[in-house]
């Protein structure tokens, strides 16, 4: 095999203007592609110089069911510092709690798609 990384991943949305806001302006990801296709609007977003970036699938791309997606996996140098971001935006955040692999904390974007910070452990 040789596969290098994922390209993307898709979280379903019912209003890609109002995720696109979250991840944007709450999250502090960076737009990679924003295209009108035949079957609706292409959104992509990302965190700076990450490779893989996730489409927010608007209605009529896919079939793809909003609020479905669980287990993000989003890793921070600083989960604490995040959280209090997360919570002064009016995200209901579960956590942090420290665990055998790191720090970590839950939360859901504005559709319900399931999102989690880690800090790993220093070995």
């Amino acid at each position: 095999m040789n596969i290098t990384h994922a390209s993307f991943v898709t979280l379903p949305v019912a209003d890609q203007d109002r995720a696109l806001r979250f991840y944007t302006e709450v999250l502090g990801f960076e737009v990679t592609a924003d295209l009108e296709m035949p079957q609706g609007r292409w959104l992509q977003v990302a965190p700076k110089g990450a490779q893989t970036v996730f489409t927010l699938s608007g209605p009529g791309m896919g079939g793809f069911e909003p609020g479905t997606t669980r287990g993000i996996m989003l890793v921070t140098t600083d989960v604490d510092a995040d959280c209090e971001r997360l919570a002064q935006a009016g995200v209901s955040v579960q956590g942090p709690d420290d665990l055998p692999w790191g720090r970590m904390a839950g939360f859901q974007d504005p559709d319900g798609n399931g999102l989690m910070l880690l800090t790993e452990a220093v070995q």
